[in-house]
């Protein structure tokens, strides 16, 4: 982003809301600030979400830096995943634009449906 008047997307803004604000990534985000969880803890909160994406989802957000993979020695060896300082600071941001979608919603519908009608009433 470059200046209040001008709002440029680079790619590697686009690249880091992509991977923190995707469909898992939420879902993930929202458990852990909850509470550290072991992987199949946030399977069962998630429960749409297959091993391989959880999997792949969880160590984007490792690489980025907004969740933390803690080794548990136990037998058999645990994992524990919690959100970091830097993962916490998504909230306030993410947050706002869900009060966004939840206040637009309806106009959002509204010319979804307009859209759509006007869609089919066209020939193809």
């Amino acid at each position: 982003m470059d200046t209040a008047d001008e709002l440029r997307i680079d790619l590697p803004h686009r690249e880091l809301l992509d991977q923190v604000l995707d469909k898992w990534s939420l879902s993930v985000l929202n458990e852990l600030c909850e509470r550290p969880c072991r992987f199949n803890e946030l399977r069962r909160a998630v429960p749409r979400v297959t091993q391989k994406s959880l999997t792949a989802t969880l160590r984007r957000l490792e690489r980025n830096g907004v969740v933390e993979r803690e080794v548990l020695a136990t037998r058999p060896v645990a994992v524990r995943y919690r959100i970091t300082p830097l993962g916490k600071t998504l909230r306030e941001p993410v947050d706002v634009l869900l009060a966004w979608a939840s206040e637009h919603l309806p106009a959002v519908t509204r010319a979804r449906e307009t859209f759509d009608a006007r869609e089919d009433g066209e020939v193809r």
